[in-house]
């Protein structure tokens, strides 16, 4: 594991934690490795689980599917990605499909060990609890944002909320984007050649740049204003 504690570092729920400390946590936790080949699945909707996954290499995405049998890409994650948090603490199945969009690898920490310290009670197992915590605060806020971008009424306004918070994510007005087309339009929960012609006309109109997965955003404030 010592390869990936950098990245382990960045993740939200590791935030900040020395080596040493990583040491300390994953004797304690045991935690288990698995590798996934694209399309395989992770976590299927209606199972339980009992582990908090972080994702150590490749992309996954959480898929729900609707009463008509389409599919909506809830959210993408690249290396350092977290999922199952808020579900291993709670009673409830899984309301989405997490699956690997490429070839993956992901560590699992099981969730009783996270909210029962053991008798030695760590600083930095007390520093995990209060991450774990604010975690699952932020991903309420995501999850609004997320509704808040299904609810435009436009495609263009869909996009360039898309746009600006890729941007701001990346602190950089230029960015690419894991997601392929055909990825991007199940985000955005529009027809791919729909999501082309408008990324063609917002090029036209002198609002972004773009090639492939590349974006350049040309003018944020009637960004803002769609």
């Amino acid at each position: 594991m010592h390869p990936y504690y950098p990245l382990l570092a960045r993740t939200p729920l590791l935030r900040g934690m020395r080596p040493d400390e990583l040491d300390t946590l994953l004797d304690c936790f045991a935690p288990r490795v698995r590798r996934y080949a694209r399309d395989e699945i992770l976590l299927l909707t209606g199972y339980e689980t009992r582990e908090v996954g972080i994702l150590l290499e490749g992309s996954i995405t959480a898929v729900k599917s609707t009463p008509d049998g389409a599919s909506v890409a809830i959210t993408h994650m690249s290396p350092g990605g977290l999922f199952g948090d808020v579900l291993s603490g709670s009673s409830q199945k899984s309301p989405v499909t997490v699956m690997a969009t490429t070839s993956c690898l992901a560590l699992y920490l099981p969730y009783q060990k996270i909210i029962r310290p053991c008798a030695k009670l760590h600083s930095a197992h007390l520093q995990l609890m209060q991450n774990l915590v604010l975690t699952i605060s932020d991903k309420y806020f995501a999850l609004d944002r997320r509704v808040e971008l299904l609810i435009c009424k436009s495609l263009r306004a869909r996009i360039s909320l898309w746009l600006l918070d890729e941007a701001h994510r990346a602190g950089s007005d230029t960015f690419t984007t894991p997601l392929t087309r055909a990825g991007l339009a199940e985000y955005l929960n529009c027809d791919r050649s729909a999501l082309s012609r408008e990324l063609s006309r917002m090029q036209h109109d002198g609002l972004i740049e773009t090639w492939r997965s590349s974006f350049k955003l040309l003018d944020k404030d009637r960004l803002k204003n769609v």
